[in-house]
């Protein structure tokens, strides 16, 4: 049994944001039916190499990008631009519990599938928008992509190294965050409307995310009035927290409190920095980053990594190394959680990285692959 097995996902988004969000519906047992234009569908089918390989080693039509976020759903090929198409729109609507899209502001009244026309048709349904900048404001009309929106919504103005140019994120974290938003919303307004039978419009942006994703950055600035700089691997609020080289690579210290630091201090070789007015407290160390990190630096690059790593895990320090994609993915935690599943498909099968929630009584189930163009057509 699947905790929402009983719940039936209109999907008329593409790229990432809004597939996200349906496919960790899916992974949790919602039914999600995937609206695809039937000449090319979602747009990151084709967004490869590398494109999954069928059981003869050869390159099939299904790319990783598209694999990634669209796990567990039907995919239905239906033309919403022609009459036909919106008809038979309408009537899935009928069975369904929640639509999911991501066209611009007012992109789906022209075809009678906004939430207003579809809310007429079924009053208690769940309509989720994920858009660039929201349904008002000076940008509601423009476009908006996770990369352009890391930057206009700050982020890439603290990553990066401090004496480098900004830099954006390794993957699309505005899209995963927005479509996690978009996935508790979409249970919130699903359990009101359980208790009254009402449903509603959910108006989520890329912007609006990407500004509450910096938490105790941007508070740092609200409450102290100071731009925040960039600190590269360093941390704005805690010190020692940040990479470090030791003399065969480098290695991470994320040193949490007081009592950490002062283990840390002696595995370095230097019990009385714990003692020092300096660097006694975290608001101390913050304070003196300048003089203490210099001090760490000189100490951790006389050994190798092993020889830190091993002694932060036997005094409860965290830390760790800087794995690669393949490094993580083989590691022995990632390994006994079962960070990785392979699903079968037509072409064989496809790996996938495991949704990280562990339910005890309603386990994600991973017997659907992500569908194929119009696979499902037949059925809706």
């Amino acid at each position: 049994m699947s905790a929402l097995q009983h719940l039936r996902i209109l999907d008329l988004s593409r790229v990432l944001a809004g597939p996200w969000a349906t496919q960790q519906l899916a992974d949790m047992g919602a039914e999600v039916i995937k609206i695809e234009k039937p000449d090319g569908g979602d747009d990151t089918r084709g967004w490869g190499p590398p494109f999954l390989k069928d059981s003869e080693g050869q390159p099939t039509r299904e790319s990783a990008y598209y694999l990634c976020a669209n796990r567990g759903k039907k995919s239905v090929a239906i033309d919403m631009a022609s009459p036909e198409g919106q008809a038979r729109l309408r009537e899935l609507v009928k069975d369904c519990d929640v639509v999911v899209e991501n066209f611009k502001v007012g992109g789906l009244k022209k075809y009678g599938l906004d939430y207003d026309s579809l809310a007429a048709i079924k009053p208690d349904l769940v309509y989720c928008s994920i858009t660039g900048f929201g349904q008002q404001g000076p940008r509601a009309d423009q476009a908006g992509y996770d990369f352009m929106i890391q930057g206009l919504g700050g982020l890439m103005s603290i990553t990066g190294d401090p004496q480098g140019e900004p830099q954006k994120v390794g993957v699309a974290v505005t899209d995963l965050f927005t479509g996690m938003y978009a996935t508790v919303a979409i249970l919130a307004a699903l359990a009101h409307r359980d208790r009254t039978g009402i449903g509603q419009h959910i108006d989520l942006a890329l912007f609006d995310c990407q500004l509450a994703m910096l938490a105790n950055v941007a508070s740092n600035y609200l409450v102290g009035n100071v731009q925040p700089p960039r600190y590269g691997n360093a941390h704005a609020n805690i010190v020692p927290y940040q990479a470090f080289a030791a003399s065969d690579g480098h290695v991470i210290v994320a040193v949490g409190n007081d009592g950490q630091f002062g283990r840390f201090a002696e595995l370095c070789g230097h019990a009385e920095w714990a003692q020092d007015a300096r660097f006694a407290t975290n608001k101390a160390r913050v304070e003196n980053r300048q003089i203490l990190v210099p001090m760490i630096s000189d100490a951790l690059a006389t050994q190798p990594r092993s020889h830190w790593i091993s002694g932060m895990e036997s005094l409860g320090i965290p830390g760790g190394p800087i794995n690669t994609i393949p490094e993580a993915l083989a590691e022995p935690q990632a390994l006994a959680r079962g960070a990785v599943v392979e699903i079968p498909h037509p072409a064989g099968s496809v790996k996938m990285v495991a949704n990280p929630i562990k339910f005890s009584k309603t386990p994600i189930c991973y017997d659907t692959p992500p569908p194929t163009l119009g696979e499902h057509t037949a059925a809706y």
